[in-house]
């Protein structure tokens, strides 16, 4: 009965045990339950604040990287307002994180502060140096400014910036395109050229070469003010009495309506033969096959020359273009390098004899692109090469009309050594240098130039056969300005000024 009564006891106990161990271990649970939400409350809150952490250190490296190239082309579309809006941020952005007050301690958050203190300084030190670049351009002495300044043709945003550089011989002319004539009239436009004009007349100086895209179809960069014509791809197929009048009819009635409105100069037509493709995947601006005439070298020299002589006749120069041709190239060479692998018999019998039938038949100007020609010279695009420029192009054909560059804004150039190019290209037998697209980057290019002079690597010889051919193409029958023949004569005195 004794030991009955210890085991019940026993049992008791334990019973009392395993029943206090089940309340603490529902009470365990019940408060884990209960904590639960305030987990998952400080893990949202940590998770969201390494989120957030992460998104400042991206945004920060972003707003580095844009602001140090916020004078870059590609970002052109930033400048005005874009700037202003960098600029408050730049302020506004380190201040926040300051007041945040978080962000001030630790080593981290500071390192933070600091790095989104970088934009604003890196704003600040951009715009420096591009009003610096713009003084600079401006306080070139007059004989320096003219001896290269007769070789630029320029695009511009504000026309007050274009009267500057006219004014002061800086440049030879000036290019208008979409942002010229948005929300303008054709009688707008022409006021504007005309008073562009005027700053020449009263500085005594030649008129302003001006210069436009308007081939007509797809690219017309000064549509609808100035009215659009079918591209001359519409006229291939005609029968070729019929394709000649109609293409020389096209260029008349393209010509007077540029000439209205003060367009001396177009950049048309494109004489590229059309590829096998009509888009390739990494084209997205050159777009040559929706562009070309036809892939029949024959057709397309006739068309072209046909075209240019309507212009000529309204008084308008042409410029045929995208020499060495951009029918065998699948890069866009407005953004990437492009090589040309043919060789140059195939090129001389097909791409090239269109090139070869309008310059020999009339006064039409040529545009060489960014294309590295293998062939010919495998290391520099063709718009800066001497092998191409001078030793093809002057040389083989003969040709001693005017050569101009595409738009030196391109990245196939751009992103190159573009102080070698300029040089190259002034010295190799190009006579304009093109920079169209964003055009205050001419304040860059014409240092590169102005710092080669100073220091004897511009070929003045060459410099003095280009303002021939300018004189003759532009105001035949006239001699080269006196101010840049003086320098030619007297260049100890021009270079001393420049030096000094």
């Amino acid at each position: 009965m004794q030991s009955l009564t210890k085991g019940s006891a026993a049992f008791q106990d334990l019973f009392a045990d395993f029943v206090q161990a089940r309340v603490c271990g529902w009470r365990w649970q019940i408060g884990v339950v209960t904590q639960i939400p305030s987990f998952l409350e400080w893990s949202v809150a940590n998770m969201l604040g390494r989120i957030r952490t992460v998104v400042l250190w991206i945004l920060a490296l972003l707003f580095i990287f844009i602001t140090l190239n916020s004078n870059e082309p590609y970002l052109v579309r930033l400048r005005g307002t874009g700037h202003g809006a960098l600029l408050i941020i730049g302020l506004a952005a380190p201040l926040l994180l300051m007041l945040g007050g978080r962000w001030s301690r630790g080593v981290g958050g500071r390192v933070l502060v600091l790095t989104w203190c970088v934009p604003l300084v890196a704003l600040t030190s951009t715009q420096f140096m591009f009003a610096w670049r713009k003084y600079e351009t401006f306080r070139t002495t007059p004989d320096v400014g003219r001896l290269l300044g007769r070789h630029f043709i320029v695009g511009y945003a504000a026309a007050e910036d274009a009267a500057a550089l006219a004014r002061q011989g800086l440049i030879a002319g000036v290019y208008v395109t979409h942002h010229n004539v948005r929300g303008r009239t054709e009688a707008q436009l022409g006021a504007e050229i005309k008073r562009l004009q005027s700053e020449r007349q009263i500085a005594g100086l030649p008129p302003l070469l001006v210069s436009a895209d308007q081939e007509g179809g797809r690219v017309a960069h000064l549509s609808p003010t100035l009215p659009n014509m079918p591209g001359l791809a519409t006229l291939a197929d005609l029968p070729a009495a019929r394709r000649a009048h109609d293409a020389f009819e096209m260029g008349r009635t393209q010509g007077q309506a540029l000439a209205a409105a003060g367009v001396t100069f177009n950049l048309a037509p494109v004489v590229d033969l059309r590829p096998r493709w009509t888009r390739n995947r990494l084209d997205f601006h050159t777009l040559i096959g929706q562009r070309a005439i036809s892939n029949d070298p024959g057709v397309v020299g006739d068309v072209a020359l046909s075209y240019v002589r309507g212009l000529e006749a309204s008084g308008v120069r042409a410029a045929v273009k995208h020499f060495p041709g951009l029918g065998r190239v699948e890069a866009d060479t407005h953004h990437f390098s492009a090589q040309l692998d043919t060789p140059a018999d195939v090129l001389e019998q097909s791409d090239w004899r269109p090139f070869r039938q309008v310059l020999d038949n009339s006064h039409a100007a040529m545009m060489v692109g960014h294309v590295v020609v293998d062939a010919i010279d495998a290391e520099r695009p063709a718009s800066h090469s001497k092998a191409v420029l001078d030793g093809l192009i002057r040389g083989r054909w003969n040709y001693q009309g005017v050569i101009v560059t595409d738009d030196l804004v391109m990245g196939a150039i751009y992103g190159r050594n573009l102080c070698k190019a300029v040089v190259e290209a002034l010295n190799g037998g190009a006579d304009l240098l093109l920079v169209a697209y964003d055009g205050t980057q001419f304040h860059r290019v014409f240092a590169c130039a102005k710092q080669a002079l100073a220091e004897g690597r511009i070929d003045l010889d060459a410099l003095r056969r280009s303002d021939e051919r300018l004189t003759r193409w532009s105001e035949p029958g006239k001699s080269p300005p006196s101010d840049v023949s003086t320098y030619f004569d007297e260049p100890g005195s021009a270079r001393n000024t420049i030096v000094d």
